[in-house]
C-alpha cells in the first residue's frame, strides 16, 4: 500500500512539474478557423397522417394502417429504405358524429422519412389519399460527406492557427515553435436562410390544402471548424 501511495505521489509530482514547465514557457495563443459551403443532399421529412371518413360517412373510415401502407409504398417508390421510414409519434382526436351525440376516436401518426433522391421529392406523396395527410414539413437537412469534410476542415483550421501565431510572433521579432496546446471548439453549421418548416404538395393534393410547393433549390449550409492553439515562442 505504501508503494502504491508513493507511486501516486511521484506521478502527481511529475505531472505538476510538467504543467508548471509548460505554463512557464513563452507561448502565443491563437484561434484557427476553416469553413466550406456545401449543398445538403439528405432531407428529413416529418409527415403526419390522420384517419378520416370519406364524405363524412362514419361507415367509410380510412384507417391509419391503410394510409401508412400508402405512404410507405410511395416512399419506397422514390428510393426510401425501410430503415429510413420510422414512426415518431402517435395521436388521437375525438370526432363528433352528426347523427349521434357519440364521439369516435380518430388516430394520427407522425412519420420521419429520410430522403436522399431529392429530384423525386415531389413524387413522395403520389398514391397517398390527400385527405389523410394532415401535415408535412422539412425537419432537418444534412450532408452525406460531412465526416470527411470535418477532417479536412480541422487540418485547415490548425494550419490557420499556426499562420496566425507566426504573424503575431514575427511582429514581436520572434519565431514560432512546436504546438503546446490544441483544443477543438464544437462544430458549427450555419444556414443561409431560416430553417422554416416548409410545406409541400404532391400532384394529387389540392393547392387549397397546402400553401406552397417544396422549393427544390436547397440552400447551401456552411460547415465551420474552429480550434484554439498555443505555440511555443523561440
Amino acid at each position: 500500500m505504501k508503494n502504491l501511495l508513493l507511486g501516486i505521489m511521484l506521478f502527481a509530482s511529475v505531472h505538476t512539474l510538467q504543467a508548471q514547465q509548460m505554463t512557464n514557457k513563452d507561448m502565443v495563443t491563437t484561434i484557427g478557423r476553416a469553413e466550406e459551403e456545401v449543398t445538403p443532399d439528405i432531407i428529413y421529412i416529418n409527415v403526419t397522417l390522420k384517419e378520416f371518413y370519406q364524405d363524412g360517412n362514419t361507415k367509410k373510415k380510412v384507417s391509419i394502417e391503410t394510409l401508412e401502407k400508402q405512404l410507405f409504398q410511395a416512399a419506397t417508390n422514390v428510393g426510401v429504405e425501410k430503415k429510413d421510414f420510422t414512426i415518431q409519434n402517435i395521436y388521437s382526436t375525438n370526432y363528433a358524429t352528426k347523427k349521434k351525440k357519440e364521439t369516435e376516436i380518430l388516430l394520427s401518426r407522425q412519420y420521419r422519412i429520410k430522403v436522399t433522391q431529392l429530384n423525386k421529392l415531389n413524387d413522395l406523396f403520389d398514391g397517398v389519399d390527400a385527405a389523410g395527410i394532415q401535415n408535412t414539413a422539412i425537419s432537418e437537412l444534412d450532408y452525406s460527406k460531412k465526416k470527411e469534410l470535418e477532417k479536412t476542415l480541422k487540418v485547415k483550421a490548425i494550419k490557420d492557427a499556426m499562420e496566425n501565431a507566426k504573424i503575431l510572433a514575427e511582429a514581436a521579432g520572434q519565431k514560432v515553435g512546436k504546438a503546446i496546446l490544441l483544443s477543438e471548439s464544437p462544430q458549427m453549421i450555419y444556414f443561409n436562410s431560416p430553417r422554416a418548416m416548409a410545406s409541400f404538395k404532391s400532384s394529387n393534393m389540392e393547392a387549397a390544402d397546402v400553401a406552397d410547393d417544396l422549393d427544390l433549390d436547397i440552400k447551401p449550409i456552411k460547415i465551420i471548424s474552429e480550434v484554439n492553439a498555443s505555440f511555443e515562442i523561440l
